[in-house]
């Protein structure tokens, strides 16, 4: 850690909040500023990349341009508790290779061949290095567990019916996974307000 911020390392995880409805929405839902996530490795020709499953499909993405998109310039670094091994990092960077220009899930269903930014990271985590990050659980669950949270906005997002029993996984669930430690985080972000 430096005063200017992180000391980045590959296979870091990096959160951001994405001034987007539908991601506003899930933030608000979780009680979580984190809407979005990543996986963080150095390029030799590019820099700092962010590997993230986004609209429409998977990609690296420059550092920068990442934390740019961020409310509130808000931002969070985590870490395995351990230092990963150049082999660690080169099959984290040959899974999310592996998954490059697969499309975006907008319905965030987990069993899909389809992928969103908190699937991307629990799929290439678990495959590469055997760890899980996060919690595989359902809307049911995750509503649940928030009950001031208005369902209007997800009724309408699922044209009227909620469901309930598909299984998910929230940058959330990985912000605040026992499974790694806080690096860095920036100034709080402003969770939306509910409605």
């Amino acid at each position: 850690m430096t005063a200017a911020g992180p000391v980045f390392r590959s296979g870091d995880l990096v959160f951001i909040a994405t001034p987007n409805p539908l991601y506003r929405r899930v933030a608000a839902a979780t009680g979580c500023p984190a809407s979005h996530v990543g996986i963080l490795f150095e390029d030799r020709r590019r820099g700092w990349v962010v590997a993230e499953s986004a609209v429409p499909v998977c990609r690296y993405r420059a550092l920068e341009e990442f934390l740019a998109r961020s409310d509130h310039h808000w931002f969070a670094v985590r870490r395995l508790p351990r230092e990963l091994s150049g082999e660690e990092v080169a099959a984290l960077r040959r899974a999310c290779d592996a998954r490059m220009g697969r499309w975006y899930h907008l319905g965030f269903r987990y069993e899909s061949h389809r992928t969103f930014c908190s699937k991307f990271v629990h799929e290439v985590y678990r495959e590469a290095l055997g760890v899980d990050v996060g919690e595989v659980e359902t809307f049911g669950a995750l509503l649940r567990r928030n009950p001031d949270e208005p369902l209007g906005f997800w009724r309408l997002w699922f044209f009227g019916r909620i469901p309930w029993q598909r299984k998910t996984i929230t940058p959330a669930s990985q912000l605040f996974s026992a499974a790694l430690n806080t690096v860095f985080q920036s100034a709080p972000a402003v969770i939306p307000a509910r409605r």
